[in-house]
């Protein structure tokens, strides 16, 4: 093989290379998040829990008694997060 047909590639593939492991000089600086983006984060969750609960007792995966005290679980800390959220002036 003669230099002009693998100098392009191995140009390509090293610039590929420099490009991906190139040191970025503006990188994304973490935001910092607050209790109430923490609380909200938590309802969403508890929400979503609420909702596979609901749909796997449809289905027959849960007797009636495990449902009553896991959603009575769920719902109790929805209270004890949407209270908190309301303390901090959402």
């Amino acid at each position: 093989m003669d230099l002009q047909t693998i100098l392009p590639p191995a140009l390509l593939t090293l610039g590929c290379f420099a490009y991906i492991l190139w040191p970025q000089q503006k990188l994304a600086r973490p935001t910092e998040k607050t209790r109430l983006d923490y609380l909200r984060e938590r309802k969403d969750s508890i929400y979503e829990n609420l909702r596979d609960l609901n749909f796997e007792f449809r289905a027959g995966k849960y007797p009636e008694e495990d449902y009553a005290r896991q959603r009575e679980s769920l719902e109790n800390e929805a209270a004890r997060v949407v209270t908190e959220m309301d303390t901090l002036g959402a």
